[in-house]
């Protein structure tokens, strides 16, 4: 009969909650020690360090190597073992030490066998009930290292104190508190972080600017444009004339004045002069003209192209000249002449199959009719010749072996060498059936033998009666005398 217990909690870990009765009335300082640590937070967030299947998973360390943890005392305290508290079969929890007596702190560990070699060496205060057993058995069963360590181990997310047993205990800190703190602790981080990165980044003179950044006016920056010229669009400038201060004398002819006055007009134009190269794509202000530029590019890519464009066409003109004298066909000096003459276009093969089928349109109306005088000479042929080979029942349709006495007299070596097929045989076979199945049941009788064993019992027993009637004595049963 178990012990009756005075305490619960529940652990609600990663894989569910795991429900503890604590025996209080027998291990009272190491159920204090866990109640406490449980009302500070202290199993908050620890993992499932070790996992040993079949025999017990162990937690309570915070570093959650096994090297750690620490009591409500703030020291180890001394084991509290009960005679009647053993580990008799699963889901027992106990306190870890470190392989000697009196080492307890926060460390615990639950069975997942029965253990009874660990009873006096560790202190059991508790056990799990209910169908929480099962999620204490589902961590017993995850994937482990080397070290007797899960891979992906689970936490004790937080400890619920469903019964305490000691109204007394006065918590050092209480979870909410110890929560508020690390809440605390990382938005403190946080802001530390943030002001490294602001002082670490580099200010953005694009952004708009804000606040106490309006102190700070920055001139307006100036975008440089590259301006659009047209000199097709351009009007040339007119240079003023200059008048003569004195006026020359008048000419004798009208031809030299007209000649004196066409030098002067181009004394006075602008003389231009032309510029190859660099200079054809640049306008009247010495700047390089974007369509002059495209223009020449256009020209040039053009140029390539034609040139391209024609030595394609003498390449297939002389791969052409090598397909027709590897043929045989057009020699080389009548290929001019043939080149000249205008090429037939060749049709396709669906024109073709049109053609064919315009041609033989109408030879099959049912007006006109088809000649099959070849195909009725064929059956009749066939038919005498059925006739000729009809073979009554006692004869003998002749085989490829009787022939007459000069056929074999002439043939003889060769038919032993060469074999003759003669093809005219079926034409005598006929299909015959029996008018009754006497043969057959002859030959059932001679393959086939018929056991029944209802008979092979009656002729057994019919034995055995013959040789108990030959085996009575002569003499009325009475036997031999001596």
């Amino acid at each position: 009969m178990a012990l009756p217990t005075r305490g619960r909690v529940i652990v609600d870990t990663t894989v569910g909650e795991i429900d503890i009765e604590l025996w209080s009335k027998e291990t009272p300082k190491t159920c204090r020690n866990f109640i406490a640590l449980a009302m500070e937070g202290y199993y908050d967030g620890v993992i499932f360090h070790r996992v040993v299947p079949g025999f017990l998973v162990q937690t309570g360390d915070r570093t959650g190597t096994g090297g750690g943890g620490e009591s409500f005392y703030g020291e180890p305290f001394e084991d509290e073992i009960h005679p009647r508290l053993r580990f008799p079969h699963r889901g027992i929890v106990a306190m870890a030490n470190n392989g000697t007596k009196n080492s307890n702190d926060s460390q615990f560990f639950i069975t997942l066998d029965r253990a009874e070699e660990l009873h006096g060496k560790h202190t059991v205060f508790g056990r799990v009930v209910g169908d929480t057993l099962y999620n204490v058995l589902k961590i017993g069963e995850l994937e482990l290292d080397e070290n007797e360590r899960p891979i992906y181990p689970p936490k004790i997310k937080t400890i619920r104190i469903i019964e305490n047993p000691f109204d007394d205990i006065v918590p050092r800190i209480t979870a909410e508190e110890k929560r508020a703190q690390q809440r605390a602790r990382e938005e403190a981080q946080r802001e530390r972080e943030e002001g490294e990165r602001r002082r670490g980044a580099k200010k953005d003179v694009k952004l708009l600017s804000f606040g106490g950044d309006e102190e700070e006016e920055e001139e307006p920056s100036v975008i440089k444009k590259k301006p659009i010229v047209r000199p097709d669009l351009a009007d040339i400038p007119v240079e003023p004339v200059l008048i003569p201060d004195t006026l020359p004398p008048p000419a004798s002819s009208s031809k030299k004045s007209k000649d004196q006055e066409a030098g002067a007009e181009n004394d006075h134009r602008p003389k231009k002069k032309k510029k190859k190269g660099a200079d054809d794509v640049r306008d009247d202000d010495g700047d390089l003209d974007v369509t002059k530029i495209r223009a020449k590019h256009a020209e040039e890519q053009a140029a390539k192209s034609s040139a391209r464009q024609t030595e394609i066409e003498k390449m297939e003109a002389e791969i052409r000249k090598l397909s027709r004298k590897t043929r045989g066909g057009v020699s080389s000096d009548d290929e001019d002449s043939h080149s000249s003459k205008a090429k037939k276009p060749k049709k396709s093969a669906l024109e073709e199959e049109m053609a064919r089928y315009v041609k033989g349109k109408g030879m099959h109306k049912k007006g006109k009719k088809r000649d099959e005088s070849d195909v009725l000479a064929a059956l009749n042929s066939f038919r005498s010749r059925l006739k000729s080979t009809d073979f009554g029942e006692g004869e003998k349709a002749p085989g490829p072996t009787e022939r007459s006495g000069e056929d074999q007299g002439t043939r003889g070596e060769e038919e032993e060498t060469l074999e003759i097929d003669n093809d005219t045989e079926f034409l005598s076979h006929a299909l015959r059936f029996p008018k009754d199945n006497t043969e057959e049941a002859i030959k059932a009788e001679r393959d086939y033998e018929v056991i029944d064993p209802r008979q092979r019992g009656a002729r057994a027993r019919e034995e055995e009666r013959e040789r108990k009637k030959m085996s009575r004595p002569r003499d009325g049963g009475r036997g031999f005398r001596r």
